[in-house]
């Protein structure tokens, strides 16, 4: 047997056509060992290079961005000690608990109390319409239902709920435990923590199941990165904003990663541009994780210019590619913010690429290095061969961050899953010679435009370098001849006059002739899922139903 050799610049290896990860391998606790996702974040928390208890009384873990209300870390703490003892009697483990509510100070604290009890944690977008929430309700048969009096009413009937804004579930968190008693639940970390929803940009929504082994993998991971130098007393409190959903699965995950590393997060309840900008300015945020949009919003927008930004150091971008040219601007304009960018699935708990460093940072367009523990693949869609670094096929992933499967879908598992643990992605994708990861497009969106492919998320980089434009989005546009033209979305700048003629004309001398858009619709918006991309779907059916 020949001995395996990994190209230290790029991580692959020519005898398996496996990419390796170039960061230190984490270790992890031993799988025999019980542990739940929480028991590993506090653990993290109380460690001596997180946090003093007395540091944890006065220390902010939550702050509401309108209110301003502030819940520290005992409190929270203390919260879920006694929402953990209220809940108890009447939640068993694995029973799977729905959760349908706008962000809000109680959904970390409900969140820490089920993942503690061994329940499985669901939760879902509240703009969901019934009959997909109802879908969501089919696939996870849940015990039990978490909502507010404003979303319990899209609920299927015979549904058990307990609202979040009663009197009932307020003294729930006041029940007079201070401190957790002794657990007996036992939680393996095989055992399902989390039921998230893919957000079904191609077919049905998924319920992807993650395991609390999942979870501490990608926690550990991220520990190991703030503190693996040992290095303590140089870091500043940070200080982290969060647009994100919490039911998605970069916010989730997010949340229990600022838990174990002792941070402060300002949660807004719903997204608008202005307060986001006030509130970093308000609470000085040190870091904000983001989807594209909002990098793209941050990079053109004239209102960024009448707010103090500058105790911002960080955005974590991932959900959709960020474009090169979007990225530069963005970094003129903010030179002492960093943007690392980070690619993952729902199906991989979120992070299976990051940049890390400012060298990283630099290498615009790409979705950074392979995670720890990680392992990919490059896959040729046609032959299945795998390729070598330069050429592009469907991204594999392997380690612990995969999930175990889709919740009551075995069909779909074994399609994405396959025998010896790799998950099939759907992007078409590269590693370049140093390791960094080229997100080309989904393969399931490639225009087929007679034998050759196009990449929407190309053509809409390009789009959006043009100063006018302020959002774009591409899709396929049946043809006689052809099979399917590129047709460009273009939501104006206000006060735009750019015509359709001459962003087409720019387009085309940026791009091969096979690439051009043929067709052109002005819109007011772009349709976008919860993580920022771009619903193509609605738009095809908007793009058949109309005659342009």
């Amino acid at each position: 047997m020949h001995q395996i050799t990994i190209n230290p610049n790029n991580g692959f290896s020519p005898q398996t056509s496996i990419y390796h990860s170039l960061r230190p391998a984490v270790p992890l606790p031993p799988l025999s060992e019980p542990l739940s996702i929480v028991q590993h974040a506090l653990s993290l928390l109380h460690s001596p290079t997180t946090a003093t208890s007395a540091a944890l009384s006065t220390t902010p873990f939550l702050i509401n961005a309108a209110t301003g209300h502030r819940v520290t870390y005992s409190t929270f703490l203390r919260q879920v000690a006694s929402l953990t003892s209220s809940l108890r009697p009447s939640l068993s483990k694995n029973d799977v608990v729905f959760v349908l509510a706008p962000p809000s100070l109680h959904i970390p604290v409900l969140y820490f109390s089920l993942l503690s009890l061994g329940a499985v944690v669901s939760p879902s977008n509240p703009l969901s319409s019934p009959s997909e929430l109802a879908h969501q309700v089919r696939l996870c048969k849940p015990a039990l239902a978490f909502a507010t009096s404003e979303t319990s009413r899209m609920l299927p009937p015979n549904t058990p709920i307990i609202l979040l804004d009663s009197p009932e579930f307020l003294s729930m968190l006041e029940s007079g435990v201070s401190a957790p008693s002794q657990n007996d639940v036992v939680v393996d970390q095989s055992d399902p923590a989390a039921i998230l929803y893919s957000s079904g940009t191609t077919g049905k929504v998924k319920g992807v199941v993650l395991t609390h082994r999942n979870l501490i993998a990608v926690i550990a991971g991220m520990y190991q990165n703030q503190f693996g130098d040992g290095d303590s007393d140089a870091r500043i409190q940070s200080v982290s904003l969060f647009t994100l959903p919490l039911f998605h699965v970069f916010g989730f995950f997010m949340l229990i990663r600022a838990a174990a590393l002792g941070e402060t997060v300002v949660l807004m309840e719903r997204f608008d541009f202005v307060e986001m900008l006030k509130a970093v300015e308000r609470y000085r945020v040190t870091a904000v994780p983001v989807t594209p949009p909002l990098v793209v919003a941050m990079a053109k927008s004239d209102l960024v210019d009448k707010y103090d930004l500058r105790s911002l150091q960080t955005m974590g971008c991932g959900g959709a590619p960020l474009g090169k040219e979007v990225s530069e601007r963005f970094k003129e304009r903010f030179p002492h913010v960093e943007i690392f960018q980070g690619y993952g699935l729902t199906e991989s708990t979120g992070g299976a690429t990051r940049a890390m460093g400012p060298d990283e940072a630099k290498r615009y367009g790409s979705a950074g290095r392979l995670s720890e523990n990680m392992e990919a693949k490059i896959v040729d869609p046609l032959s299945g061969n795998p390729l070598p670094p330069g050429q592009r096929g469907e991204l594999w992933l392997r380690g612990p961050a995969i999930m175990k499967g889709y919740a009551g879908d075995d069909a779909a598992t074994s399609a994405t899953l396959n025998s010896e643990g790799w998950l099939k992605t759907g992007d078409l994708c590269y590693f370049d010679q140093d390791g960094f990861l080229f997100i080309v497009d989904r393969l399931k969106e490639l225009i087929k435009y007679k034998a050759y492919q196009v990449p929407p998320a190309e053509l809409e980089h390009l789009l959006q370098s043009i100063p006018e434009i302020a959002d774009a989005a591409v899709i396929p546009y049946p043809d006689e001849d052809a099979g399917q033209i590129p047709m460009a979305y273009i939501v104006r700048k206000p006060g735009s006059t750019i015509t359709a003629t001459e962003i087409m004309d720019f387009i085309e001398k940026q791009v091969a002739p096979y690439k051009k858009i043929r067709r052109l619709a002005f819109i007011n918006s772009i349709p976008k899922s919860p993580a920022g991309k771009i619903l193509r779907r609605e738009l095809v059916i908007q793009a058949s139903s109309s005659k342009l």
